[in-house]
């Protein structure tokens, strides 16, 4: 046999490319809303909008090192967790991954999730338990932010379409109350009239840039916030006069100047142009200023679900002093005030700390002490809690809760409260990749990893909120 024929008859196979198709079954759904299977060669393969149990062929549209993102051709077998989706923005929008799965099939992902990022920080024997849930997956967002365009017809509003900055006009999301795309029509109807036209970022023309809405799911409460690039806003007057009749839920209606060429939402300032500044809502039994700045939970059922367990983890007997990190507006702290001897809490926005100071006494939390400052990664923590003791005399901390940003907390904080001898840290956390990575460093400084409970804040989104309680050995 010649040597050509001998190296013919070893040749592998022609490696896969961009534009190929392949066959392929789907193992599971990561938290990006991709299904995950694997071809021949044993590389993965990301095919979006699929689900655990598809067969399928799918065409090939990006080929990285280790993995391949396909696109579905056809499908010869159906996954039983499918479910027909409930969004007319689905899924272009990008906000929801999971609306054509089964919600049950959902819970078990993100427990999974879960467990997974555990197993991934060196965790494998930290305890996860079912992700805890209201139930709610439709119209629980108390919150919306709403880019705005300039169409053929007139204004457009809606959400950008995944991973770009092309804006997807939709007057209506499954995770937003209906009075929300009412209002959006009616402020890019009045624009039309008026001849206002939205920012365009290619060539820094027009004045409209988003529109933002936050509502009291208790209270009802509504406060609009419109996001201009300018000091003023053209008949003002006339907008409000028209909105207040069609809407008696409006508390409030703001402008929010951001004159910077940015992607960023907000700028620093507000001008008032009707009502109050604030909006306000009842969470725990407590009732809450809110302002637009303020970090507040969006999914307000959940948020009370996910603070009892957290008043739960913390155990607290009435006499301990408790330290709230990164408290926004005094939500958890406060609603635990009535079981502690002392509350002290630590905000960065300023806004947030005046609300927290006004929560706390329109709540009757005499005990609760509310202070600026910054506790991430360039804070200075101690000297924060130096203030403290000035004003309270020694700070001998008993309980801790941090609710970090997405972004997890940093070494620093967790040597601090291990060097003060916290004898229990809450961890309530948005990230659980920074959450099992923040967990390892606290067992390195001697802490226990308790339980961790996933709570669904979001549901239909790719995210989890779990919450594991510290316990210094």
């Amino acid at each position: 046999m010649s040597d050509r024929k001998t190296k013919g008859m070893h040749r592998s196979a022609a490696p896969i490319q961009k534009n190929d198709i392949v066959t392929l079954r789907i193992e599971e759904i990561n938290n990006l809303g991709c299904g995950v299977g694997h071809l021949p060669d044993g590389r993965v393969m990301f095919v979006r909008g699929t689900a655990t149990g598809d067969e399928l062929t799918a065409k090939v549209i990006k080929v990285a090192g280790s993995y391949l993102v396909g696109r579905p051709e056809h499908y010869t077998a159906v996954s039983p967790y499918r479910t027909d989706a409930d969004c007319p923005a689905y899924p272009a929008c990008g906000g929801c991954v999971y609306r054509h799965i089964t919600y049950e099939h959902e819970l078990a992902i993100k427990k999974n999730y879960v467990k997974n990022a555990f197993c991934k920080a060196g965790l494998p024997d930290v305890v996860v338990e079912d992700v805890r849930t209201t139930g709610q997956i439709v119209s629980y967002r108390n919150k919306a932010q709403y880019p705005v365009g300039n169409g053929a017809d007139g204004m457009i509003a809606g959400f950008y379409a995944d991973h770009t900055h092309r804006i997807l006009p939709t007057d209506h999301c499954a995770l937003q109350p209906p009075v929300f795309s009412e209002i959006v029509r009616a402020v890019c109807g009045f624009c039309d009239r008026y001849g206002i036209r939205a920012y365009d970022e290619t060539n820094s023309t027009g004045l409209l840039r988003h529109i933002y809405l936050r509502q009291g799911t208790l209270s009802g409460q509504v406060l609009l916030c419109l996001v201009i690039c300018g000091d003023t806003l053209p008949h003002a007057n006339a907008l409000c006069d028209e909105l207040t009749a069609a809407f008696p839920a409006l508390v409030g209606i703001l402008l929010n100047h951001n004159l910077k060429n940015t992607n960023v939402v907000l700028g620093e300032r507000y001008t008032r142009l009707y009502g109050k500044d604030t909006l306000r809502d009842t969470l725990c039994t407590l009732e809450f200023d809110i302002a637009p700045a303020a970090f507040y939970q969006v999914n307000h059922d959940a948020a009370e679900l996910l603070y009892g367990i957290a008043r739960e983890r913390a155990a607290l007997t009435g006499k301990e002093t408790l330290l709230d990190l990164y408290c926004g507006i005094g939500t958890i702290g406060l609603s635990m005030a009535d079981g502690c001897a002392r509350l002290v809490g630590i905000e960065i926005v300023p806004e947030a700390v005046e609300n927290a100071k006004e929560n706390a006494r329109r709540n009757g939390a005499d005990n609760a002490l509310f202070f600026r400052g910054d506790v991430g990664d360039d804070g200075d923590v101690s000297s924060l809690l130096s203030r403290a003791e000035a004003a309270l005399g020694t700070l001998d901390v008993d309980v801790a809760i941090i609710d970090p940003p997405r972004k997890g907390t940093t070494p620093a904080l967790i040597a601090l409260l291990a060097q003060r001898q916290i004898n229990r840290v809450v961890y309530v956390s948005c990230d659980v990749d920074t959450l099992a990575r923040d967990c390892a460093i606290f067992r390195q400084h001697g802490y226990e990893i308790g339980t961790v409970t996933p709570v669904d804040l979001f549901p239909r989104t790719g995210h989890v909120e779990s919450v594991v309680c510290l316990t210094r050995k």
